[in-house]
């Protein structure tokens, strides 16, 4: 399995995650093609999904959610996310994915 590609900026960092509505449950279940696969129980529309996955990031990497926006991919099940004042090592950390995650460097 490819690791969760990261890219850290000055403010903070970029990474993907494949957004899985309409599911039983709020949860994070692994990786997939190198983004975070997240299920969530709000479905797709209006906007409701976006909200629940910023809310359900924020929580889970405790952090503001103004912290975490959505920067890309508003109407697709794959988003990129950024989340301010982390680094990479850090997103793993809490995340728990460990070290085995490839981080990139932007300028």
């Amino acid at each position: 399995m490819k690791p969760l590609q990261i890219q850290e900026g000055r403010e903070g960092v970029y990474f993907y995650v494949q957004l899985i509505p309409r599911a039983g449950k709020d949860t994070i279940v692994g990786l997939y093609d190198r983004a975070l696969k997240v299920r969530l129980k709000a479905p797709p529309v209006e906007g409701k999904a976006n909200a629940a996955l910023v809310k359900f990031l924020a929580r889970c990497l405790d952090v503001a959610r103004s912290d975490v926006r959505i920067v890309g991919g508003h109407t697709s099940r794959r988003k990129r996310i950024f989340v301010a004042g982390l680094a990479g090592a850090e997103l793993r950390r809490r995340l728990g994915l460990g070290e085995a995650s490839a981080v990139k460097r932007q300028a």
